[in-house]
């Protein structure tokens, strides 16, 4: 008997649901050039999947990282840093200022390539 393992995180889902998630949460608040969410509102986000929003959350910001705003200086990383706090249960980001004015002036989320991803 095989027991294939089939249910596969969609990674690009959940980059796009939290990109969403920072580009909302920017437009709020407009003086910010940083986030600090609760990891608790990012296990919301991914509809209750804790193994998203624990164990494969690195391998999501590794793809959230890659989105890019266009900017006077050409096509720039909106994130520019990330950290998880455990101990505090965060996850804080860190915005390039250019990409992050950009897309509050209205400039769209430009996702990473899905088919150059390993």
């Amino acid at each position: 008997m095989s027991l294939e393992y089939t249910h596969q995180p969609d990674y690009f889902l959940f980059a796009q649901l939290l990109m969403r998630h920072i580009q909302q949460h920017m437009q709020k608040h407009t003086n910010a050039d940083h986030a600090i969410f609760d990891l608790s509102d990012i296990y919301q986000l991914f509809r209750q999947d804790l193994a998203s929003a624990t164990t494969n959350l690195e391998g999501i910001l590794n793809i959230a990282d890659e989105y890019k705003v266009e900017t006077l200086y050409g096509d720039q990383k909106l994130i520019q840093q990330y950290k998880m706090d455990i101990e505090n249960n965060a996850l804080m980001m860190q915005f390039h200022v250019a990409a992050l004015q950009a897309l509050r002036e209205g400039k769209a989320l430009l996702p990473p390539d899905s088919t150059l991803q390993e």
